[in-house]
C-alpha cells in the first residue's frame, strides 16, 4: 500500500511484503522515498498485545478531523509515526525508520507525508486496517 504526500507526490511511504511471524503478530516491509532519500526496512512487526494498532491510531486521528494541539506518536520496533495537525485541515505524518535501536552503526530516516484531516485520513485508516488486520490467535 502507498501513502503519498499530497504536497509532494515524489514523497512516498510504501508498506508491503506482509508476513505472519506467528499467530500473534504481523510483519511487513517499509520503503520511504523522496527527493534524495531512499530507505527500506525489511521487518517491522506489530503484535496483538501492542497498546494501539497503527490502523486504530490513524482512525483516531481521522475522527478528530477538527484538529488537536500536541504531536501524537505511534511506534513499534523499528518504525514510528508522528502526527501533527496544521492549519487548513492538514495532517503531517512523519514516518521515522530506524534500522537498529541500540547499535552505534545504526541509521535513521524520516519522511513526512501531508494528508487532509478528514477523508484522506479516514481512507488511510481503512487501507491500513485491510493491510494490517488484528491477528486472532487460535484458542
Amino acid at each position: 500500500m502507498l501513502i503519498r504526500c499530497q504536497e509532494d507526490h515524489d514523497a512516498v511511504v510504501r508498506l508491503h511484503s506482509r508476513y505472519f511471524p506467528d499467530e500473534y503478530g504481523i510483519g511487513f516491509a517499509v520503503d520511504a522515498r523522496a527527493d534524495g532519500l531512499q530507505a527500506q526496512l525489511q521487518a517491522v512487526e506489530v503484535w496483538v498485545w501492542d497498546d494501539v494498532s497503527l490502523p486504530d491510531f490513524i482512525a483516531q486521528l481521522a475522527a478528530e478531523y477538527r484538529g488537536w494541539s500536541e504531536e501524537r506518536t505511534w511506534q513499534t520496533n523499528h518504525l514510528s509515526v508522528n502526527a501533527s495537525f496544521h492549519t487548513g485541515g492538514h495532517v503531517a505524518l512523519t514516518w521515522n525508520l530506524r534500522r537498529w535501536l541500540t547499535r552505534s552503526d545504526s541509521w535513521q530516516a524520516s519522511i513526512t507525508t501531508w494528508l487532509e484531516a478528514g477523508e484522506q485520513m479516514t481512507s488511510l485508516a481503512a487501507d491500513l486496517r485491510e493491510f494490517l488486520p488484528i491477528p486472532t490467535p487460535l484458542r
